[in-house]
C-alpha cells in the first residue's frame, strides 16, 4: 500500500451520468431511461459549471482519480467525456498518475467508441457484466448476452491496460459448483480486477415486489455464506485476492478512486444525484446533488451549482464512516485515527471479545476484520462503534 502521506493527499472526482438505456429491476441507483435525445452538450456546460463553482470551494487540490459512474456514462459521445476531462483539468491540478475509470455497459461497448474514450483520457474502464450465463442475464433484466459481455471484455482489453467488471452472484437457483465455474472463466477473463457483489433485494426495485409475492427465490443464509467463501477462496487461489470486501484485485491493481472512499479521504460529487465529501476550513462537508436531471440541469444554469444538501459533519459521525468506510478494507483501519476523530478509543473489552471470537485481528497498529468477520461485518462496525 502506499504510504501514509499519498494516502492522505488523495483527491477524487466522481462524475455522474444519470442515463440508461432500461432499468435494471434489481437497481436503486440514481438512473433515468430518456426516449428523446439528451442534450450532450448542454449537460457538458452544467458539469463544467459545477466543476467551476465547486473547484471555487475546494481550490488547489490536486486530483488524484477521477470516476465517471452511472447510469450509464459508456452512452456518451467520446467528446462529451473529454469536455468533462478537460473542465476538471481547467479548475485542479491533476496528477500525472490520475487513475480516470469509466463504467461502461456491454450494450453500450464498440471499438471506436472506446478508442474515442482512450484519446479523451479514460484509462480504466469497469464494465456491468453481472452474470455470464444467459438465463441469468435475462433474469437480471440485462440486455447484453453471455457472448456480447465476453466481447466487450475483449474491446476494453484492446483499448485500456486497466479495466475491470462486476459479477452478482447468489442469485436464484445458483449452486456453489455453478458459480466456481463462473467465477474461474470471469478470472481468465478479468486481468487485474473484480467486483463481485451478492444480490440485495433493494427497497423500491422490481425485484422488491417479486421477493415479497415469493416469485423471487433468493439463496437462503447458508448458502449464501457457502457462495461467498466459494468466492474468496477461488479469487485468492487465481492471484486476485479481496483488498475491500466485494473486490478482488491483483496487489497493486486495486481500483484508486473507490480507495479514496474506503480510506475517509476527499472527493466531490458532481452531477445530477452525486455525493462528496469536501474540507472546507478544516470541517469535512457531506455534498449530495439535485437527482432528477432536468431539475438538476436547470439549478447549474440558473445558479452554478445542483448541491441540494451541505452538511458539516462533526467528529463523531467522521469517526463513525472512517470506521463504516474502512473496515470494508482488508487493510483496515488505524485506531489512532479513529480514536483522534471521535476523541475516545475502543472501548477494550468490545475489542477483546471480538478478537476472540475471530472476528477483528490487531496487528502492525492496524485493526482489520478477518476473513471470517466479513460475512458479519455489519455488527462488527456496530459493537466497535457503541
Amino acid at each position: 500500500m502506499s504510504n501514509a502521506n499519498a494516502q492522505q493527499d488523495a483527491f477524487g472526482v466522481y462524475v455522474h451520468w444519470p442515463f440508461c438505456l432500461s432499468k435494471c429491476p434489481y437497481c436503486d441507483f440514481n438512473s433515468h431511461v430518456r426516449h428523446q435525445q439528451i442534450d450532450e452538450e448542454r449537460f457538458a456546460r452544467a458539469f463544467a459549471r459545477e466543476i467551476e463553482t465547486t473547484a471555487a470551494r475546494i481550490p488547489n487540490r490536486t486530483v488524484t482519480s477521477i470516476f465517471l459512474g452511472g447510469g450509464t456514462p459508456s452512452l456518451m459521445k467520446p467528446q462529451t467525456v473529454g469536455s468533462i476531462l478537460d473542465s476538471i483539468a481547467k479548475y485542479w491540478n491533476v496528477d500525472s498518475a490520475v487513475e480516470v475509470s469509466m463504467e461502461a455497459n456491454p450494450t453500450s461497448v464498440d471499438a471506436t467508441r472506446f478508442h474515442g474514450y482512450r484519446a479523451a483520457g479514460v484509462n480504466r474502464v469497469s464494465l456491468g457484466v453481472q452474470a455470464l450465463d444467459d438465463a441469468s442475464l435475462k433474469s437480471l433484466g440485462r440486455l447484453h448476452s453471455a457472448r456480447e459481455a465476453l466481447d466487450a471484455v475483449a474491446i476494453a482489453r484492446s483499448a485500456f491496460d486497466r479495466y475491470s467488471f462486476d459479477l452478482i452472484y447468489a442469485r436464484p437457483d445458483q449452486t456453489p459448483e455453478m458459480w466456481t465455474s463462473e467465477l474461474k472463466l470471469a478470472i481468465s477473463e478479468a486481468a487485474e480486477h473484480l467486483s463481485l457483489y451478492q444480490l440485495t433485494i433493494e427497497e423500491g426495485t422490481p425485484f422488491f415486489g417479486l421477493h415479497a409475492a415469493g416469485k423471487l427465490k433468493t439463496p437462503e443464509e447458508g448458502l449464501s455464506r457457502i457462495l461467498y467463501d466459494v468466492t474468496q477462496e477461488v479469487c485468492a487461489q487465481h492471484g486476485l485476492p479481496t483488498y475491500e470486501i466485494s473486490n478482488h484485485a491483483r496487489p497493486g491493481a486495486e481500483c484508486k478512486h473507490n480507495l479514496v472512499y474506503w480510506r475517509g479521504q476527499e472527493y466531490a460529487g458532481i452531477g445530477p444525484g452525486a455525493h462528496g465529501r469536501i474540507d472546507i476550513d478544516g470541517i469535512r462537508h457531506a455534498t449530495s446533488t439535485e437527482k432528477r436531471p432536468e431539475t438538476w440541469l436547470m439549478r447549474v444554469e440558473a445558479t452554478g451549482h445542483g448541491v441540494t444538501l451541505d452538511e458539516s459533519l462533526n467528529s463523531e459521525e467522521r469517526a463513525d464512516e472512517y470506521l463504516l468506510m474502512g473496515l470494508r478494507l482488508v487493510e483496515g483501519i488505524d485506531p489512532a485515527r479513529y480514536e483522534a476523530l471521535s476523541g475516545r478509543p475502543f472501548d477494550p473489552k468490545r475489542v477483546e471479545n471480538l478478537c476472540e471470537e475471530g472476528a477483528i485481528v490487531i496487528e502492525n497498529g492496524r485493526l482489520r476484520v478477518t476473513q471470517e468477520g466479513f460475512p458479519v461485518l455489519d455488527a462488527v462496525v456496530a459493537d466497535l462503534a457503541a
